[in-house]
């Protein structure tokens, strides 16, 4: 076998030397000829050297095509001149080497493409590709994007390999819609071709509307109309066709709408009446929502505030206040403090406090003033219960604003009582001439109503409930009534007992601290007061004298006169008094008992009788004689209950009202 290689690329007429064939007969029988299978591409030739030795020669008739046919077998035959025919043969084996003689082609010219703009990095959006006929590294086809758009380059990338494209950066529908890209193949032999590549972008619902304020008023006062305009906004989606189709609203329950007021532009406005004092200040939220699928949506907040209109007048929490204070306060103590709330703001709820009616505008003007900015009321002298129990001013408060608005409320001020005041007895009077006595009848029974003290307090309540004792340190032939005062004879006399008791009278109130005054009453005890008249004188005198003796003894000489002249003096006027018609007795006993300022009358509420008893003593020239007038109250009420009272008091409530009561003794 003969092997032959030669290149497609090979000119025809090129010959290509053969071995000779040998044959061993000689003359005729040796070899004489050689034939070649047919064919269209090769022949048989000789070529004839210089020395005339003759070479066999195949010779290409026609231009070769690997691509055709890359490879030819012939076969030589070799025949002799001898008698049989002897032959012999020899197969030529041709191979044809490619030569880069062609073209890579791609498999279309225009390569068309859609892709959606949400498609991950790195993902194949086509491939492309290219044959070549050629052979070996003629056929090596290497792929590349020939342009030098940083756009293309940047976004898209190709295999060189096997032609793959694909997205490098993500693609934006909204930043290009179509690519065109030319891509190259190339052989090894540096031959190569082109294509193009179209790739279109298809849209997805990967924009939110975009929202931006044209124009915003971010202040408006309280009383703007329904309808007023509050922003201008424009709204813009990158989208196409439903994905771009936008709607607006004002979420939440605002007193706030949204209004179309062209393309893609909006305003928003008022649709009821606003209340600073309710909200002062809104965020109205805008949502822009697409028609896409799935559906995409922006907001947008827009900060209002409400201005203030001065329409709120200042409130007091109460239509009338009460505020206790005690008398003999301190001059400019604080009272009470009355505020007033106004739901306007700033200037409209700046407070301004006076005192517009006054109960009695002399006594207020001195007794009280008032803070015009805090509402403190002040007391700048001092309160007296006992001139003034209650209070009443009525206090303005009016704003700032313009125009400016008020109200009013009252303040009763209560003045609490204190025990400032120590009773005061009536009968018998602390000042009277102590030569007056009450008069025993010796023949009194136990339990006998002899005498009363009658006393009052000005103070109130608790303060004037009082109460009486007897200030004794040796047993008494009287007792007294705590709640009443009432004395009466704790026994039946007896003629040991001492003609003449001088009896001191506490009276307390119930008041902290307590207060007390007292009062000595001069009782005697007798049948025939004509006898008892100057023993009693004298003495009286004489306990006077006694009682200050240890005071006086270097005056002894002073007082025995003094006492003697006093001695003369009483037995006179003794003498003249039994000379003295019974009327002249009933005028003095008359005087006894001190007539009630009348004044006083209306305080005996507390603890006392409406009325003091009236004692009228009658002396008589008869000494068998003797008349006693016991209480007799009106309606026929009972003395021991002229007053209902516990270990504590008497209450003023349960306090029943009597008239005078009048005692006459007669002898």
């Amino acid at each position: 076998m003969i092997r032959i290689e030669m290149s497609e690329f090979t000119s025809p007429g090129s010959r290509f030397l053969l071995q000779n064939a040998e044959d061993l007969d000689v003359g005729i029988n040796s070899l004489i000829s050689y034939t070649l299978s047919k064919n269209q591409y090769f022949s048989l030739g000789e070529k004839i050297s210089s020395d005339g030795s003759v070479f066999l020669e195949l010779i290409l008739e026609k231009p070769l095509d690997r691509e055709t046919q890359d490879k030819h077998e012939l076969i030589l035959t070799a025949s002799d001149g001898g008698n049989p025919l002897q032959t012999g043969t020899a197969l030529i084996n041709i191979i044809i080497t490619d030569f880069n003689d062609n073209l890579p082609v791609f498999t279309q010219d225009v390569y068309k493409v859609s892709v959606r703009e949400n498609i991950p990095v790195n993902s194949t959006i086509l491939r492309v590709s290219a044959n070549d006929e050629d052979k070996g590294i003629n056929a090596d086809i290497t792929y590349t994007i020939s342009t030098t758009a940083n756009d293309i380059l940047q976004t898209f990338t190709i295999n060189p390999k096997n032609g793959e494209i694909k997205s490098k950066g993500h693609l934006d529908y909204e930043m290009s819609r179509f690519y065109e890209i030319a891509v190259q193949a190339e052989d090894g032999g540096s031959l190569a071709t082109k294509a193009k590549v179209l790739i279109e972008i298809l849209d997805v619902n990967d924009n939110a509307p975009e929202i931006s304020i044209t124009s915003l008023s971010d202040l408006i006062p309280e009383d703007s109309i329904p309808g007023t305009v509050v922003a201008l906004i424009k709204v813009h989606d990158r989208d196409s066709e439903e994905n771009g189709d936008v709607q607006c609203l004002v979420k939440g329950d605002v007193p706030f709408e949204i209004k179309s007021s062209g393309s893609n532009f909006y305003k928003i406005v008022t649709k009821s009446i606003l209340d600073r004092e309710e909200l002062s200040s809104y965020n109205i939220t805008i949502q822009a929502s697409d028609k896409g699928s799935p559906e995409m949506s922006s907001r947008k907040v827009i900060s209002l505030h409400i201005s203030d209109i001065n329409d709120n007048a200042p409130v007091f929490e109460k239509s009338e206040y009460t505020s206790f204070v005690s008398e003999n306060n301190s001059p400019g103590a604080s009272l009470f403090s009355i505020q007033a709330r106004d739901l306007d703001s700033v200037d409209n709820s700046k407070i301004t406090y006076s005192i517009i009616n006054r109960s009695n505008e002399d006594l207020l003007s001195t007794y009280i003033s008032m803070n015009p900015v805090t509402g403190v009321i002040y007391a700048q002298r001092s309160f007296d219960y006992e001139k003034h129990q209650e209070v009443n001013i009525q206090i303005i408060a009016k704003d700032n604003g313009y125009p400016s608005l008020n109200s009013s409320t009252i303040l009763r001020i209560c003045i609490v009582d204190l025990n400032d005041n120590s009773p005061i007895i009536l009968y018998p009077s602390p000042e009277s001439d102590s030569s007056i006595f009450e008069i025993v009848p010796w023949t009194s029974e136990q339990g006998s109503l002899v005498s009363k003290v009658v006393a009052m307090d000005a103070d109130s309540g608790h303060n004037a409930w009082l109460s009486y004792f007897l200030q004794s340190s040796e047993p008494s032939l009287f007792t007294i009534d705590q709640h009443t005062g009432e004395i009466r004879t704790s026994h039946v006399f007896q003629e040991r007992d001492i003609m003449k008791h001088g009896i001191v009278v506490l009276v307390k109130d119930n008041g902290i601290p307590s207060r007390s005054t007292s009062v000595t009453i001069n009782m005697v005890i007798t049948n025939n007061f004509h006898q008892v008249l100057p023993e009693l004188n004298s003495q009286s005198n004489k306990e006077e004298s006694q009682s200050n003796l240890q005071f006086y003894l270097v005056i002894a000489l002073a007082l025995i006169s003094f006492l003697f002249m006093l001695t003369v003096i009483i037995t006179v006027v003794s003498r003249y008094r039994e000379s003295k018609s019974f009327t002249t007795f009933g005028s003095m006993t008359s005087s006894l008992y001190p007539q009630v300022d009348p004044r006083f009358i209306p305080q005996f509420n507390n603890g006392t009788l409406p009325l003091p008893y009236s004692y009228d003593v009658c002396v008589t020239l008869d000494p068998n004689d003797q008349e006693f007038a016991f209480l007799k109250p009106q309606h026929n009420v009972p003395v021991d209950s002229l007053l209902d009272a516990d270990d504590s008091g008497i209450e003023s409530k349960n306090v029943k009202t009597y008239s005078a009561v009048e005692t006459k003794v007669c002898i």
